[in-house]
């Protein structure tokens, strides 16, 4: 401690620190630790430090020294030539302006990290703020000007916590993942597509299926994803708007922070990174979060029911195809441990609920419209199915056929509330105009020929024909009226 306080880290022996009773803490990582509380302390880092979590997730990335062989990139660079082609006569969507490539774990890692950082930075911002107010609201008054300048450090402290878990996390699933499209958000740079080799094996050891029809499939699967994503440019936007529109309502449990504070044992980390893999600290969802996350699911579904029936279409020459596919359904719909750890520590679980109603959804709508229809509906955000379309894809069937004979589209609820709000206005927009029109009168009213010895007659006439017309203010002729 004294080493630390003073900015003398040349001798601070981790693997001496390391075998304190119960920490069992990774040497390489507590001297990581050790380099960020001095920063802390020296006041030299400010906010989150987002290279823990780069340097703890490339670690566990890389525990297995394993790369790929050129062997599997030969293999995965043929699946994906393949696989291009046969997309190519199922999807209207171009090719990707980049060739997809087989990569590494560690190489996932730090292709996706940004994403991932952008998604927890409003929960590690809030564990920050949560701790801050804890030691304000704690301290005694007369130490508050003290307490004041540690704010900092204690924002540090707490955003280096979480950002080491996240580290771990994103570590995690890197060991799990096929494919840049196997969470299903767009983690991966705009317009790439990459298969992990190193996962192949843990993917398909139960489902006894040849190793080159697995990866022809899943480098499908994974070509249609990262078009989509390429050919709908806001839908990437789209994505992680939502995602962000749920995150921004997350706040740290300040009462179970304080709990564990009170009982905290430094001899027992293991309680602390309990609590936030297992999101003791997130309280439960507000009604926001709640409609949020609907939305969000809603549109998860709608991308992967489209690239589900996409790849059914392109795969449809390989024998085990369908295997596969339910394979890749039931993993998506009960997600991997790394997924539920971070569903945990930034309290959003990343899951199709809807995935086969929207799948179904699609096929119908290719059958009726063809694949060109289909495609069509990703070209503006306007165009893409509702929730509503996926519960009832007749009315979206019924828009697009007609649209496609040139007709105009049978007319819905919103239609019908349009049209009566734009006659509503028209009507009394009519009835203002003729109040103050200078030539309108009743008969007889004296009027811009008053002066004359007909006039009042003239006034009869005009009121009489006004009346055989059907009209009510018996103008006289001239008269322009709007309409």
């Amino acid at each position: 401690m004294r080493r630390l306080m003073s900015g003398d880290v040349s001798g601070i022996d981790p693997e001496q620190l390391s075998r304190l009773s119960g920490m069992q803490i990774d040497p390489a990582m507590l001297q990581a630790v050790m380099a960020q509380l001095q920063g802390a302390f020296a006041g030299t880092n400010d906010g989150v430090d987002w290279s823990l979590a780069e340097r703890q997730a490339l670690h566990i990335a890389n525990q297995d020294g394993l790369g790929v062989t050129t062997g599997q990139r030969t293999d995965i660079d043929q699946a994906f030539t393949l696989a291009a082609l046969w997309l190519g006569e199922a999807t209207s969507i171009s090719d990707l302006p980049r060739p997809p490539r087989a990569v590494t774990r560690g190489a996932w890692v730090s292709a996706t990290l940004p994403v991932w950082q952008e998604l927890a930075e409003p929960v590690a911002t809030s564990i920050a703020d949560a701790l801050t107010a804890a030691l304000g609201q704690q301290a005694p008054d007369d130490m508050q000007e003290m307490i004041a300048g540690a704010g900092r450090l204690m924002r540090t402290v707490g955003g280096s916590l979480f950002a080491t878990q996240l580290g771990q996390v994103v570590g995690r699933l890197s060991t799990e993942v096929v494919g840049g499209g196997d969470v299903g958000i767009p983690v991966m740079p705009d317009g790439d597509a990459a298969i992990l080799p190193q996962n192949f094996a843990d993917f398909g050891r139960d489902l006894e299926i040849p190793e080159d029809q697995l990866a022809l499939y899943l480098a499908t699967r994974e070509l249609a994803h990262a078009r989509l994503f390429r050919h709908a440019r806001w839908l990437r936007l789209h994505v992680i708007s939502q995602v962000r529109d749920f995150a921004r309502g997350i706040h740290v449990d300040t009462a179970a922070l304080e709990d564990l504070a009170s009982r905290f044992d430094p001899t027992q980390p293991e309680e602390l990174r309990g609590a936030l893999e297992s999101g003791a600290l997130l309280p439960e969802r507000s009604e926001e979060q709640t409609a949020a996350l609907t939305r969000l699911e809603n549109l998860l579904a709608t991308i992967e029911g489209w690239v589900d029936v996409v790849t059914e279409d392109a795969t449809s020459r390989l024998p085990s195809a369908g295997r596969i596919a339910e394979a890749v359904r039931r993993r998506r719909a009960v997600g991997g441990p790394a997924e539920q750890a971070l569903g945990a520590l930034v309290g959003l679980e990343l899951r199709p609920r809807r995935m086969r109603e929207a799948a179904a959804m699609w096929r119908a709508v290719t059958d009726a419209v063809g694949v060109d229809g289909r495609d069509g509906l990703w070209d503006y955000p306007d165009l893409m199915p509702s929730s509503e379309d996926i519960d009832d894809p007749a009315a979206l069937i019924a828009r697009l056929t007609a649209a496609s004979r040139g007709e105009a589209a049978p007319s819905d609820a919103m239609d019908d509330a349009l049209a009566q709000l734009l006659a509503e206005e028209a009507d009394g927009g009519r009835r203002d105009a003729e109040s103050e029109s200078p030539d309108a009168g009743t008969p007889g009213t004296a009027g811009p020929d008053a002066g004359r010895p007909d006039a009042g007659s003239a006034g009869d006439a005009a009121g009489d024909a006004g009346r055989d017309r059907g009209d009510d203010d018996g103008a006289a002729p001239g008269d322009q009226r709007p309409v």
